[in-house]
């Protein structure tokens, strides 16, 4: 039986369109070590690449400690990020905008589904051009539970009034992929800090080093075999 026709893509940001994962952990560093939690406080990224903030605080306060100071770590990483941000800027991923033009100019509806909250999203998003390419969007602070749970993703495909088998979901963290999976698409890894472990890339429908593969993939005359 062959698989069902691609009619939209929806993409994660952080660590797939944007190398933004590492200023993230670069300003968790920083603020790590003004407020105590040592040297490589940065280092927690590698475990909760994908959450939203709500997730975050609940990993935090297991992990790290239950009366740990979110609002305040929070608006010191803010800051942080953003002078980062405006002194060394972040790179778009090999192929990010390659893929969005092709896949627009090729009749996909397009959709993000980002943990990032909104106002930051579309901030980055409109001051590296990728903004307009999207048919629609949802953000972190738009769902009550983050990724894993496949409400995101759901929503996401709503948005661009896509059925979750018609669509593809581009990913970077074992998160994404948990939540795309759940919410009856074709996940598609592009891993960016985190490789995947075995129960993930049983779930991954492709795997690809760059998004130009997911062009090629698109290209392809896979969807008629």
């Amino acid at each position: 039986m062959s698989e069902q026709p691609i009619k939209g893509l929806v993409f994660d940001m952080d660590g797939l369109l944007f190398d933004s994962e590492r200023v993230v952990q670069k300003s968790w560093n920083e603020v790590g070590r003004q407020m105590g939690f040592g040297e490589r406080f940065g280092d927690h990224i590698y475990h909760t690449i994908g959450f939203n903030v709500v997730r975050r605080e609940q990993y935090f306060k297991e992990h790290v400690s239950p009366d740990f100071p979110m609002e305040e770590f929070t608006e010191n990483t803010r800051q942080i990020y953003h002078r980062i941000m405006e002194e060394d800027g972040v790179d778009r991923k090999p192929g990010a905008e390659e893929l969005l033009k092709y896949a627009k100019e090729h009749g996909y509806r397009l959709a993000l589904a980002t943990s990032s909250r909104e106002l930051h999203a579309q901030l980055l998003l409109k001051k590296y051009g990728l903004f307009d390419y999207f048919d629609g969007a949802v953000y972190g602070n738009m769902v009550s539970a983050g990724k894993p749970d496949p409400e995101i993703y759901l929503k996401a495909c709503a948005s661009i009034q896509v059925l979750p088998e018609f669509a593809i979901a581009l990913e970077d963290a074992p998160s994404g992929i948990r939540s795309a999976a759940a919410a009856g698409m074709r996940p598609v890894m592009i891993p960016d800090l985190v490789e995947p472990g075995e129960a993930v890339l049983e779930l991954v429908w492709r795997r690809f080093d760059t998004l130009y593969d997911v062009i090629d993939l698109l290209e392809s005359d896979f969807q008629n075999s």
